[in-house]
Order: C-alpha cells, then sequence, then structure tokens
C-alpha cells in the first residue's frame, strides 16, 4: 500500500480545519480522484501527502513507508524524491530550456552520469510524445506541451506515486483529455496517480477510485463510466 491515511485530519496553514476523520488507501497502479469544489479541502489533503502541510491528527498516515506523523522536516525530501507532483500552473523554470528543466531534477536527486541523464530525459520525452521540444523554452510551448513537461519531470525517478492537484485545471477539453490520457497510461504501467479534480465529467470519462470532499469530510463515491 502507498497510501493508508486512517481519521486523519487535514489543516490548511491558516490554522483552519477543512477535513475531518480522512480514511484514504492507494495502492500501486491505481488511479485515484479527490473530487471536490473550490476550498473544499481537496488540495490541502494532496499537499499533506508530500509534506507540504503537517499531519498532526491522525490514527495512521503512512505514505510510501514514511509515518506522516512523526516524520522530521530533513527528511521531507527524501520522501519527495520517490513521488512526484504535478501542478496546475506547471511551475517550469521560466529561463531554462525544456532540456535543463529536467536535468536540474535529475541533477538535484542524485544522478552524475550525463550518459544517464540524457538517456533518461530522452525515454520520458518519449513517453509524454514531446521528443521533438526538448529544446524549446516553456514560454515557446502550449499550455498543454507544459504540462505533459511537468508529467514527464515527475515520472523522471521512476517514482511509484504520482500526485497532481487540479492538473487540467487550466487547460481546454481536448488538451485536458490528452493530459488524461497520459495520467491514465501512467497508472497502467504500475505508478499510482492521486489527483484532485473538479471536473466531473473526467472523472466519468477516464474511471477510477474517487473521493468526494463536502462539508468537512471525505468519502469515497461510485462513478459509472461514461457511455
Amino acid at each position: 500500500m502507498l497510501i493508508n491515511y486512517k481519521n486523519v485530519n487535514v489543516y490548511q496553514d491558516s490554522g483552519i480545519k477543512v477535513l475531518e476523520g480522512v480514511n484514504l488507501e492507494v495502492n500501486e497502479g491505481e488511479m485515484v480522484y479527490v473530487i471536490g469544489r473550490v476550498g473544499s479541502g481537496k488540495s490541502s489533503l494532496l499537499k499533506t501527502l508530500y509534506g507540504e502541510l503537517d499531519v498532526d491528527e491522525a490514527d495512521e498516515a503512512i505514505v510510501l513507508d514514511r509515518d506522516l506523523k512523526t516524520i522530521r522536516r530533513k527528511d521531507i525530501p527524501g520522501l519527495r524524491r520517490d513521488l512526484g507532483v504535478v501542478f496546475q500552473n506547471f511551475q517550469l523554470l521560466s529561463d531554462r530550456t525544456v532540456y535543463k528543466n529536467l536535468r536540474f531534477v535529475l541533477k538535484a536527486t542524485g544522478w552524475k552520469d550525463n550518459d544517464a541523464i540524457n538517456n533518461r530525459i530522452s525515454e520520458v520525452m518519449e513517453q509524454i510524445g514531446l521528443d521533438e521540444k526538448l529544446f524549446k523554452m516553456p514560454n515557446e510551448l502550449s499550455g498543454g506541451e507544459q504540462q505533459r513537461v511537468a508529467i514527464a519531470r515527475a515520472i523522471l525517478n521512476h517514482p511509484k506515486l504520482i500526485i497532481a492537484d487540479e492538473p487540467t485545471g487550466n487547460l481546454d477539453k481536448d488538451t485536458a483529455d490528452s493530459i488524461m490520457q497520459l495520467l491514465k497510461s501512467i497508472a497502467e504501467t504500475g505508478t499510482a496517480v492521486i489527483m484532485s479534480t473538479h471536473n466531473i465529467g473526467l472523472v466519468n470519462k477516464y474511471p477510477g477510485k474517487a473521493f468526494q470532499c463536502l462539508d468537512g469530510k471525505i468519502e469515497q463515491v461510485v462513478i459509472k463510466p461514461k457511455a
């Protein structure tokens, strides 16, 4: 099990409790959705998974074999190296090419051999279908292409888990579809994907395990595949 949350309370930075009694399990290869309106607590929940927000109240809070109730601040970078995070606004380094964005991540996470670095970058760029854009600047890419690069960055270190916060939120329908197809294909390789969204249509079209944030609670809901 990659994520095991039992009776976890989630707080915003401001100290306001946004979710109470969260129970959540995520296993290898699963596609998991956290759905809800803006402000429902879904992004705050995801932030606890990679140590951006602390978990102080829980019966169990395990992510990739780390106990988030007792994890030390100095050990959080190690947790983050073992998972990938995708943001709504891409967060690419605007002054570097796609290649240098990806190389920066690999160097920062301990890769030293240049051939290995270049081979891994080539692999992920081919996986996301943008190998011809390797030496473009971020501002030369469309929104969908930037999000694909952000996903490539997230999978560089072969993570067991991808955390995606509203990855299609700024994209048009067709581009959102292509991003969802990419995320589903990643899940099919065994990497679990947990993503927040308010777009029920996408969840119906690309079904997985779904949890709804509503009125300070989170419950698993049944998703009916779109005919």
